[in-house]
């Protein structure tokens, strides 16, 4: 398939630059995946789609204030984005800045540290803790500012602290939130709870990378970035007593699906802690995942692959059409998707459709 393919148009106001006033109020597109059924629906009529026995599995993930200004000892201003945190005073990040640091020299941040360049790794800057803070992550709370995506273009406020992060965040790591948990709160979490739907977790610290775009004409060249995952035996667990009662495991956004399917490249669920560039588009054909939930993403984007792989191209393509068309409002502060996958027989003969595209 041709990235081209998975473009659409969207005007420039339907992008979210602010959430609503509350977690839970968006709009909620569903798609049924085997039919191609539309109906528009608010977030919390999840309470009626999701069912007793179901599993949700979240992305336990937290955001960390990833992005830095400073000066190099020369004084040339520059920007840091954390892409990841190595240990407690390492980190790879991007740099930005009229000519790139060397190796050996110091850069001040905001007048409450510094970090020392240790070399390149590719496109990412090896930097160390020089002084300032304990830890890298100390520093980041102390001066650091939410890495908002690009096409948010403000800049981070107070209020993006809290809810540019979802209300389950505990394993600090990510660069970018993972946007499909930012609609649910601890009441509607506790509502889903009461209704005997189960709750687990994944971690999967989300990278930089997630908003670089598609460089390649065909999907098949196309290279994930790596992230780190981690898959506990706990969460195996809890997707086995779903499948025994007959419930749905229903992952809440594309990171988690990454994380469940990564961790089931073997044919079984098995717990996972690694690195995982796996990339979903279709074609592939599902291990774990039987609902997803899931904000509305970029045009030409791999996660506009990701779902279209698991609901069908037609289907996804023509529910971003009627999303346009009803105005919602889209991306990471956007309103949401409840798909429905497909049955493994038909993603079979789906997937040798599409290779014959």
């Amino acid at each position: 398939m041709k990235v081209s393919d998975f473009h659409y148009d969207l005007p420039d106001e339907l992008i979210a630059r602010y959430p609503l006033e509350q977690r839970s109020a968006s709009r909620l597109l569903h798609l049924d995946g085997p039919t191609g059924t539309i109906d528009h629906r608010r977030f919390r009529d999840i309470l009626d789609l999701l069912e007793p026995g179901d599993l949700l599995v979240f992305n336990n993930t937290r955001v960390i204030p990833a992005r830095l200004f400073g000066q190099k000892e020369t004084g040339g201003k520059l920007e840091i984005l954390v892409e990841r945190v190595l240990d407690q005073r390492e980190l790879l990040a991007h740099i930005r800045s009229s000519k790139s640091p060397k190796p050996g020299q110091r850069i001040l941040v905001e007048g409450e540290g510094a970090f020392r360049v240790v070399g390149r790794q590719d496109a990412l800057f090896h930097l160390a803790l020089d002084s300032g803070a304990e830890s890298v992550l100390e520093l980041l709370e102390a001066v650091g500012h939410m890495p908002l995506p690009p096409y948010v273009d403000r800049p981070d406020e107070g209020s993006d602290r809290e809810r540019y992060q979802t209300v389950y965040a505990r394993e600090a790591g990510a660069v970018a939130a993972p946007t499909a948990g930012l609609h649910f709160d601890e009441t509607l979490m506790a509502e889903l709870e009461e209704r005997g739907i189960e709750q687990a977790f994944v971690t999967l610290h989300v990278g930089g990378g997630t908003f670089q775009p598609v460089r390649v004409d065909s999907v098949e060249e196309h290279h994930m970035h790596s992230e780190v995952v981690d898959v506990p035996e706990e969460t195996v667990a809890a997707v086995a007593r779903a499948r025994a009662r007959g419930g749905r495991v229903v992952a809440v956004g594309t990171t988690s699906v990454r994380s469940l399917e990564s961790a089931s490249v073997g044919g079984e669920l098995v717990a996972f802690q690694g690195e995982t560039d796996i990339f979903i588009y279709p074609g592939y054909r599902f291990q774990c995942v039987d609902v997803l939930i899931t904000n509305f993403h970029l045009p030409e984007s791999t996660l506009i692959m990701l779902v279209s792989a698991f609901a069908g191209y037609d289907g996804v393509m023509a529910a971003y059409r009627a999303a346009v068309a009803e105005r919602y409002r889209f991306f990471s502060y956007g309103d949401a998707m409840f798909v429905t996958g497909e049955k493994p027989s038909a993603q079979a003969e789906r997937a040798q459709q599409e290779s014959e595209r």
